[in-house]
Formats: C-alpha cells, structure tokens, sequence
C-alpha cells in the first residue's frame, strides 16, 4: 500500500486577524505551503479545503476559492470538507485517502475560519450546528453550554475539579507564550485561572471564561505526497497510525463524559502504531474547553476513567513532564479557528518532529500524537506522526 506523508505546511498566525474573509485567509498559506514543500502547484493532483462555516460567511464553495490565490490550480480537482471541529483533521485525512489511494502523488490541504467579524451572540448559535439541535439547542451560552454540562456531570460522578480545570488552562495559557502564532500569548497563572472574577466570569455551569477556548481567525496549510515523491523532496513527516473513530451525536445516547470514540480512536491508532503511551514525547489535543482535555487524558489512556484531573495536578503534561501536552498552547492559547484546527495540529507536531518549533521545541522529539474532534467527542481523529526524513 502507497503511504503518505506531510512534506510541507505554511500557517497564519491566529487571533483577531485583519483578513476580511476567508478567501483571503487561503489565500494567505496554500502558496506558501507549496513553496515550503518546494512543490511547484502543477505537480499537485488534488486540493482539500476544510471551513466549517454553517454561517460564519454568505461565500460557501470553499474549495473554488485556492484557485484565486494560486491560479496555476484551476484545473485541479478541489473538494471542501467540513466534520465540525474536526473539519481539518477531515480534510487531511481526505487528502491521505487521495494519495494512498494511488489517485495521485501530491495534494494541498488548506484549513480556515473567520470567526470574529461574526457578532458573539450568532457566534455561539452557529457552533450549536456541531451539536444534536433536536435535544441540545436551548442550552444556554451556546457550544460552552454543552461543555458545561458535560462539566457538571463529570463533577457530580467524581466531585467538583475546578481546581483542576484552572491547573490545565495555566498550563496552556504558559506554554502559549513560547507559541508567536498564538492568539492569545498571556500566562494567565493558576489563581487568577481559578478565580471567579468580572475578568474571568462564569460562562456555562462551572466553566469560567479561561476555561474555554477562544474565537478566532486563522488558515494552516499542508502538502502531503506519497513515499517515492517524498523522499525527493526536503523532510517526510510519516503516519505511524491514523484512526478516525465516531460516536452517537445525541448526548442522551451515551456516557456524556466516557468519550468513548476518543478512546477506541486512541486505542486502535497505539496498536496500530505499535506503541504505548510512554514511546510518545508530546501530544496536541482538543482543548476546547479545558473539561475536554481533563477527560481525554482518560481517553488517551493517561489515567483511569475519573482520573484525568491527577494528571493536571501531578504536572504530568505539562513542559518537562512525561507527555507534554499542548506545547503549542493548544486551543486554549494558540486559539480555535474552526476548519484550521486541525491541519494546525498537525502543523505543531510536525515542527515538533522536525525540530523547527523554535522557544516550543521538545527535546529530542521523535514521535508525536494528536487528537482532533468534531463536536463534544462525535469524531473523533488520532494521528501518530514520526519523521521519516
């Protein structure tokens, strides 16, 4: 079977961007990926565009819109994908499918959101589309709603972690500094993080304002080819494993807090790759709210179910720990731009790999996890990343 591997990536910083649209925000990575990769854009077979939208902007059709930026792909095949939060992970694991499948050797993924022109109230009902509207659409605060609550169950069953919820967007929020990307490069500290307060509010159930992730604007790009292409070309970052595991939409038809298509995602992506958690030097996971990484510290096999928040305490994530995660500040700093998320990720940890993630840099790192969902935990993506060259 053909493999795949990234071999170049370009990435916006995130935040408050000028860019008035996302056309603009594609247009400002899905060249400079290719000249990163030293791909000229008529070698490419094939283009991925993941923007979540769902009412971010009127322009849909996403996909049409590389060619404006680099016209020599017009006539090149363009597919946009969107799977919530994890709509970039989607769209990367489009263009992998792409190439392994033989269809061709080299295709570009583009991910991007503009987020903050869009007012903050129609902002928290357009996330609610990543949630089982039938049931969930009166939930008050909007996404941060659904995490509430899934808060508040996690609590009831193993008593109140707000402590520990503080102790994980800290740590993010330090680690964001060393991140020139970040939206948000502030190191908040564990009091003022755990401290109810006008400038650190209650959102939704027990979830204070740095306890979520922030609403952004962003693009990251990747070009992936396979093996042969890559090993002509300047680095191969490969695919131990990757697995894309999903799970019932309705909360009511599962353990809100088991995230179980995060942990058979985890667990098949380990055996896949032949590791266990300790053969890993980081992880980028989805903090979208800092309950979601407590939980997929369980999902992950860190800890025990109802365990995650001794992770947080005991520092085990954090620089200099035994898996640090969210070097890059995860969501929580580096900030959340829907449809570039992933691709984001990715971007991370192969800087990571490569070992250009500058005042971010692992020592010595040499393999790599990331962890992407779409939704509270629906779908769920894990890749196992390695450098190969």
């Amino acid at each position: 079977m053909t493999r795949a591997a990234i071999v170049g990536w370009a990435h916006t910083p995130f935040g408050k961007l000028e860019d008035p649209d996302v056309e603009s925000l594609i247009g400002r990575v899905a060249a400079d990926a290719l000249a990163h990769a030293g791909v000229a854009p008529a070698d490419v077979d094939a283009v991925t565009v993941g923007v979540y939208n769902n009412g971010f902007a009127r322009q849909g059709f996403e996909a049409a819109l590389v060619a404006l930026a680099v016209p020599d792909l017009a006539y090149v095949p363009a597919t946009h994908v969107e799977n919530a939060c994890a709509t970039g992970s989607a769209a990367l694991y489009a263009a992998l499918d792409f190439v392994e499948s033989g269809r061709g050797r080299i295709a570009l993924v583009v991910g991007a959101e503009k987020m903050t022109a869009t007012p903050t109230a129609e902002v928290g009902d357009i996330l609610l589309t990543a949630c089982y509207r039938k049931e969930e659409s009166q939930v008050d605060a909007g996404f941060a709603g659904i995490f509430g609550r899934i808060a508040q169950h996690y609590f009831q069953r193993y008593g109140d972690r707000s402590e520990e919820l503080a102790m994980i967007a800290a740590k993010n929020h330090a680690h964001g500094l060393s991140n020139p990307l970040a939206h948000m490069r502030k190191d908040f500290g564990f009091d003022f993080c755990n401290t109810v307060s006008e400038k650190n509010p209650r959102v939704a159930g027990p979830l204070r304002r740095t306890d979520c992730s922030l609403v952004s604007d962003g693009a990251a790009a990747l070009v992936v080819a396979d093996e042969e292409t890559a090993a002509t070309l300047g680095r191969a970052i490969s695919f131990r494993a990757r697995r894309h595991v999903n799970d019932f939409l309705p909360l009511s038809r599962r353990d809100p807090i088991a995230f179980e298509g995060a942990r058979r995602a985890w667990t098949r992506a380990r055996e896949d790759a032949g590791i266990t958690l300790d053969d890993l030097d980081l992880v980028e996971t989805h903090d979208c709210f800092t309950v979601a990484e407590m939980i997929e510290y369980e999902a992950m096999g860190l800890a025990a179910p109802g365990e995650g928040w001794k992770v947080a305490r005991d520092g085990v994530t954090s620089r200099g720990g035994r898996l640090p995660v969210n070097l890059s500040g995860g969501l929580k700093s580096r900030g959340h731009p829907i449809g570039a998320t992933g691709v984001s990720q990715h971007v991370m940890a192969a800087m990571q790999l490569m070992g250009e993630a500058g005042d971010m840099q692992q020592p010595g790192a040499k393999l790599a996890g990331v962890f992407n969902m779409g939704g509270a935990a629906v779908a769920n993506y894990v890749s196992i990343l390695e450098r190969t060259k």
